[in-house]
């Protein structure tokens, strides 16, 4: 699994990494994820990049098991992620923003 640097958990990237997973296993492409779900295929291709924040939601994960005959949970790791690993990604997200605001400040 490939962690991404953008605004996306690891749980997040767990489901990404899933549904491209299974895509590529059902030799499907980017449309017809998304004719499954119901969004646009620039929506996947943003889901799929390591540099956008797009992700799936209940709704698509729902829409997707139910067209592949699975359940819901088969889209989810088996043991939840530890919390701190959420909380580090979270703190390095504010400790980021708080650099960018004093580097554009700094040039101001």
């Amino acid at each position: 699994m490939a962690y991404r640097e953008s605004n996306i958990t690891p749980i997040e990237q767990f489901v990404i990494d899933f549904v491209t997973t299974l895509r590529n296993k059902r030799n499907l492409n980017q449309q017809d994820i998304a004719d499954i779900i119901g969004v646009s295929r620039g929506f996947i291709s943003d889901v799929e990049s390591r540099k956008k924040p797009a992700k799936y939601n209940i709704r698509h994960i729902n829409a997707l098991a139910d067209y592949f005959g699975m359940s819901p949970r088969e889209f989810l790791p088996e043991k939840a992620f530890p919390v701190d690993v959420v909380e580090k990604e979270k703190e390095k997200k504010v400790v980021k923003k708080a650099t960018v605001k004093k580097a554009t400040k700094k040039k101001s």
